[in-house]
């Protein structure tokens, strides 16, 4: 009886319905496993665009070839495994949204004077004159769609007008410098506070750590 029911299974997956059915099922694995390793590397860094692409042109190669699909109905596995591909694809697609909205929103308001911060610090040895009038608060990673970024607080201490240059580094759990960031604020009033914020430019799974490298008072 057990030689039997082997003989009986063999016959299926060897029929051309089974390997078709067969076929879709570990077609659709593989792209689940494809595109969720592409949803880690897109968290994980740069690559963004080429991710959400890649996914699209797999999602499409999919359909493609289940339209044409004449055997037996996908298993309960095989739709796992689509519903997988979908759920990979749209996280890809949410990340990058989120970023590139938090990228335009905040680069609209400040990259006049972050030009104008990147001109002040280039003759600047050293961590400047006015790293003590700088604090940092972090920016979630939910918030800022996967960027590492921090809200830079800038107080004029010096009882007059001035311009300030701040350059932020984004520190990893090693120490090493994933990303510099430079923000300006221009003709800030005696004892007012404005808040730039600074950013990266390559999406993170772990949020690094923001310090001050240089603020310049000019």
């Amino acid at each position: 009886m057990r030689a039997d029911l082997v003989r009986r299974i063999q016959g299926r997956a060897t029929a051309p319905a089974g390997r078709a059915r067969l076929v879709t099922a570990t077609a659709l694995l593989v792209a689940a496993g494809a595109l969720a390793g592409l949803s880690a590397c897109g968290s994980s860094g740069g690559g963004s665009s080429s991710a959400s692409a890649a996914a699209s042109s797999l999602a499409s190669a999919l359909a493609s070839g289940s339209a044409g699909f004449s055997g037996e109905p996908p298993s309960a596995l095989a739709s796992q495994a689509a519903s997988a591909v979908a759920s990979a694809s749209a996280r890809l697609s949410s990340a990058a949204a989120a970023a590139s909205s938090f990228e335009a929103s905040v680069s609209a308001t400040g990259a006049k004077a972050s030009q104008a911060a990147v001109a002040a610090l280039a003759p600047v040895t050293g961590a400047g004159n006015a790293v003590a009038d700088v604090k940092l608060t972090g920016i979630p990673l939910t918030t800022s769609g996967g960027l590492p970024a921090v809200t830079v607080h800038i107080t004029n201490s010096s009882g007059k007008e001035a311009s300030y240059a701040v350059k932020i580094d984004f520190v990893d759990s090693s120490g090493k410098t994933v990303e510099s960031a430079v923000v300006g604020v221009e003709n800030l009033t005696a004892g007012r506070t404005a808040t730039p914020i600074a950013f990266g430019s390559q999406r993170v799974s772990t949020a690094p750590t923001p310090k001050v490298v240089q603020a310049q008072r000019y």
